[in-house]
């Protein structure tokens, strides 16, 4: 226990990759940072596509040569509309070369990621890192006013709270969620398989939403498959064997024979997104800042992109004398954030309703899209540009 107050220019709260990646942003930007998180060994075998301006970022921040040998490129994404449906999509393929990029982006699994970023933040002098957890978050006029669980005092001017869905940062800002369950849920896992995967990444669109297998490393594949809830359910409880024979039959044994390897996961589906991004000295980053069904691969991408906006919005502030708490520069986090998590939501809710409907109508104006999509250049490259980063975004 320790009533000596330690005073920050920044604190951040949470310690998954978004807020890792805002901790050191904000520390290599110039400001005196405290991060609150406890240090564990990351137990899940997740993935993420990071896309774009994401590897850049890290490259910028010193963290990607640390894990880039275990990322496997994307160069191509194919869509198939495997609802069986009357009316049905044609296959979409997007290929990175016809944007003039040697890849869309990297696979990677989370556990590789976040030790890079764990060691990276180890080596910054203006990081301070405390293994603990927050406890009381009160913010006020002049700072916020933190208390660990294991009694530690701190203070800073402002607060990034990358603490999760559950976000007590979100909830000491007095900012409101708005919240939908989807009635889907996702169940995550790896397989190897005997054919290549080429470093294409194959979304099979079903009645009950998508099944993505996501290349990794060698002749391995992360799949996201989400269904109804029962189903994910179902899937979760069946043997390793039949589980690989359910994956291959879904993939179309596009990849060969299957195998299903140890260690998956389900989880429900929603949208959630707060009415504010930042307030009362606390801006929000990552999960805490917005919730998507896994879709396009666009939530740690998001994340990523709210550690950079506050990173650079903070450390300007600090640059110029200003209070990087103070409500102007608040408004200045919340106007470059806005636009981005707004505009992605909408559009993959969109996409995700539009092929959950039964309605004809969404039907076929879902495959129309989709076929010009395909089939007229210029607007399949402004797609590809637009799934990759806002185009607005310096």
């Amino acid at each position: 226990m320790s009533d000596d107050l330690q005073v920050y220019d920044v604190i951040i709260i949470g310690g998954g990759p978004a807020g890792l990646t805002a901790a050191i942003a904000v520390a290599d930007a110039g400001a005196r940072t405290a991060l609150v998180a406890r240090r564990a060994p990351y137990a899940d075998n997740r993935t993420t596509a990071l896309l774009g301006a994401s590897t850049d970022l890290l490259e910028r921040l010193d963290v990607w040569r640390r894990c880039a040998d275990k990322a496997a490129q994307l160069k191509t994404m194919r869509l198939v509309d495997d609802t069986g449906r009357l009316i049905r999509a044609p296959e979409v393929r997007f290929s990175a070369e016809e944007i003039g990029r040697a890849q869309f982006g990297f696979n990677i699994d989370n556990r590789s990621l976040v030790a890079a970023l764990e060691h990276r933040a180890g080596e910054l002098s203006a990081l301070t890192r405390f293994d603990d957890e927050a406890a009381t978050i009160l913010p006020d006029d002049a700072a916020v006013s933190l208390t660990t669980r294991q009694g530690r005092s701190l203070s800073a001017r402002l607060v990034v709270g990358a603490d999760g869905r559950n976000s007590l940062s979100r909830e000491a800002a007095g900012i409101e969620v708005v919240s939908r369950a989807l009635g889907q849920s996702a169940l995550t896992f790896n397989i190897t398989h005997t054919r290549p995967h080429k470093n294409v990444s194959t979304e099979f669109h079903t009645e009950h939403g998508p099944c993505v297998f996501v290349p990794l490393a060698g002749n391995r594949s992360s799949v996201v498959w989400v269904s109804t809830p029962k189903e994910a359910e179902r899937l979760m409880a069946l043997g390793d064997d039949e589980m690989s024979v359910a994956a291959e039959r879904q993939s179309h044994s596009i990849l060969g024979r299957v195998e299903v390897e140890p260690g998956r996961h389900v989880f429900p589906l929603a949208i959630e997104r707060p009415r504010q991004f930042a307030k009362n000295r606390i801006a929000l980053v990552g999960e805490s800042a917005h919730v998507l069904p896994p879709i396009g691969a666009q939530g740690l991408n998001m994340g990523l992109r709210d550690a950079a906006d506050i990173a650079a919005i903070a450390g300007e502030a600090i640059g110029r004398g200003e209070d990087p708490g103070s409500p102007l520069v608040l408004s200045r986090y919340q106007a470059a954030r806005r636009p981005d998590v707004s505009s992605r939501t909408w559009a993959i809710d969109i996409a995700n309703r539009s092929l959950l409907s039964d309605f004809v109508g969404m039907q076929t104006m879902r495959a129309a899209g989709l076929h010009m999509i395909g089939s007229i250049g210029p607007l399949r490259r402004i797609a590809m540009r637009e799934g990759l980063a806002p185009s607005w975004r310096r």
